[in-house]
């Protein structure tokens, strides 16, 4: 371990504000979240993948993320009304949402943030993207 994880380690441990954290990566595409979940890695933020809205909506049940990277286009249920399905429930209403696409269109990302997403993001990601997508999306809540 470095000097500066250690440290990090440390001031987690006596400040809470510093406490790691946890998203959700749901996307139906195995290599795509396991992407995700590694940049997110590197910007301290633990990462619990869900391949598909079925066992996102099914975690959410049990644990709740600091936000979540969540696919548009899903077999079964898209995106877009799991994104809905989050915003009526009043536990996950606030949850920040950065929705991800591999289709950018620009009705595709109205869609998307009038139903709730606080950020829209085109695929591929760029860990820049990310990273500041990530901050801005934990700084609103």
């Amino acid at each position: 371990m470095t000097y500066a994880a250690w440290e990090m380690s440390w001031l987690r441990c006596y400040n809470p504000r510093m406490a790691k954290k946890k998203a959700f990566v749901v996307d139906d595409n195995r290599i795509t979240a396991e992407s995700l979940a590694k940049m997110l890695s590197l910007l301290d933020v633990e990462s619990i993948i869900c391949l598909g809205s079925r066992e996102a909506i099914q975690k959410l049940a049990a644990t709740m993320p600091d936000f979540m990277t969540l696919d548009v286009n899903m077999p079964g249920v898209s995106g877009i009304e799991v994104l809905r399905y989050i915003r009526r429930d009043p536990r996950t209403a606030d949850l920040p949402i950065i929705m991800i696409s591999s289709e950018a269109q620009t009705q595709q990302q109205a869609t998307a943030i009038a139903a709730g997403a606080n950020i829209f993001l085109a695929k591929p990601v760029s860990f820049e993207h990310l990273e500041a997508a990530v901050k801005d999306a934990l700084e609103k809540n």
